[in-house]
C-alpha cells in the first residue's frame, strides 16, 4: 500500500507538496535563500577538526569555539577537546584550547553556552566549565546519577539557571549552582534535543529528535506548550534565535530552517547533515558542523 507523507505546517520541507505515488513527476524541490538571491551564502568551510559536534560563538573575544568528539559519540574515552577559531578569518588558534582529564576526562563535548568566563561543555556523564579565555578546567557538574541517556545540549534560562536536555531519556535536567535536579521528564518532547532561551518568547525552545513529534516552548513551572508544525521529520539538532524566530538545523533533510509560529523558510541546504549549529551575532553568520565530515562551514544569513 503507497503511504504518503508530509510535514504539516511547513517547516523542514516547506513549500514542498507530498509526494504522490511512484508515477507521478517528482514536485520541483524548495529553492533556498541563496538560491533565490543568486548568491553563494557559504563564506568559509574549515577543516581539520575531529568530529565536530557544536559550536558556540564569543562575542567579546570574536571566536569560535567548536566541541570535536575525536572519536565515538559514547565513546568514555577521555579523547575529546575543544577549539579556538578566529571568527573573523576562519583559522584555527588553538585546536586543543580545552580538553580535561583527570577525575572527570572529556569525552564527546556536545553542545556548549557561555555565562560570564565559563564556557559550559554537555558530556557523556555531566557538565564541565572551561575558562573562556584561558581554557582552564574550572568546573564539572555530575549527572551520572540520573543514568542518562544521551546528554545533548546546554542552555541558560532567564532564572540564571542552565538547562540541558537528554533526548536519550526525553528529559531536562536543571543545574543551578552545582545543584542538577530534574526539571522535565516527559516522553511527549521525543527525545527533546537541541535547546535554546528565545528572547522574543521569554522562554526556552525544545526540539525533538523522534520523527513526528513538536517542538516545545517551556519554562519554570510551567507544562510545555507544544510550538509549530505538528509531524516534524525528527533528527532536529541545534536551534538559535534570530529575527524572533529561530533557526533550526535538521539531520534528517541536511537544511536549515527560519520558523516561526506560522510556518518557516528554507534558507541552507548543508550538504551534509549538520550538528549543534551557532550563530555570529556580530557579522549575521551561521557556522554549521559536520561530524562525518571533519568539518566546519560558515553561511551568511540573509537580512531581514
Amino acid at each position: 500500500m503507497y503511504v504518503r507523507r508530509c510535514w504539516t505546517a511547513v517547516m523542514m520541507l516547506a513549500s514542498v507538496a507530498c509526494s504522490g505515488p511512484s508515477d507521478q513527476e517528482a514536485p520541483e524541490p524548495p529553492r533556498t535563500w541563496n538560491e533565490v538571491q543568486g548568491v553563494d551564502a557559504r563564506v568559509l568551510s574549515i577543516e581539520g577538526f575531529s568530529g565536530p559536534e557544536s559550536v558556540r560563538y564569543d562575542p567579546d573575544q570574536d571566536v569560535w569555539f567548536v566541541g570535536n568528539f575525536n572519536g565515538g559519540g559514547d565513546d568514555r574515552d577521555g579523547n575529546g577537546f575543544v577549539s579556538r577559531v578566529s571568527a573573523e578569518t576562519g583559522d584555527i588558534e588553538s585546536l586543543s584550547f580545552a580538553a580535561r582529564g583527570g577525575e572527570h576526562p572529556l569525552h564527546a563535548p556536545r553542545g556548549m553556552f557561555i555565562t560570564g568566563d565559563t564556557l559550559w561543555v554537555a558530556d557523556i556523564d555531566g557538565v564541565h566549565g572551561f575558562h573562556r579565555v584561558s581554557g582552564a578546567a574550572v568546573a564539572f557538574i555530575d549527572l551520572s546519577g540520573f543514568e542518562p541517556g544521551f546528554l545533548n545540549d546546554i542552555a541558560g534560562g532567564g532564572d540564571g539557571a542552565l538547562y540541558v536536555t537528554d533526548t536519550g531519556r526525553s528529559r531536562v535536567y536543571r543545574v543551578r549552582g552545582r545543584t542538577a535536579t530534574i526539571a522535565l521528564d516527559e516522553p511527549g518532547l521525543g527525545g527533546p534535543n537541541g535547546i535554546t532561551w528565545d528572547p522574543a518568547r521569554n522562554r526556552l525552545i525544545l526540539v525533538p529528535w523522534q520523527e513526528g513529534f513538536r517542538m516545545h516552548v517551556w519554562f519554570g513551572d510551567e507544562a510545555p506548550e507544544a510550538f509549530g508544525p505538528r509531524d516534524t521529520p525528527g533528527q532536529l539538532d541545534g536551534v538559535e534565535p534570530i529575527d524572533r524566530r529561530l533557526l533550526v538545523a535538521s539531520q534528517s533533510d541536511s537544511s536549515l530552517q527560519l520558523v516561526d509560529a506560522g510556518g518557516s523558510r528554507l534558507v541552507i541546504r548543508t550538504g551534509g547533515r549538520p550538528a549543534d549549529i551557532g550563530v555570529d551575532t556580530r557579522r549575521r553568520r551561521v557556522a554549521v558542523p559536520f561530524i562525518a565530515l571533519n568539518r566546519v562551514d560558515i553561511w551568511q544569513l540573509p537580512e531581514e
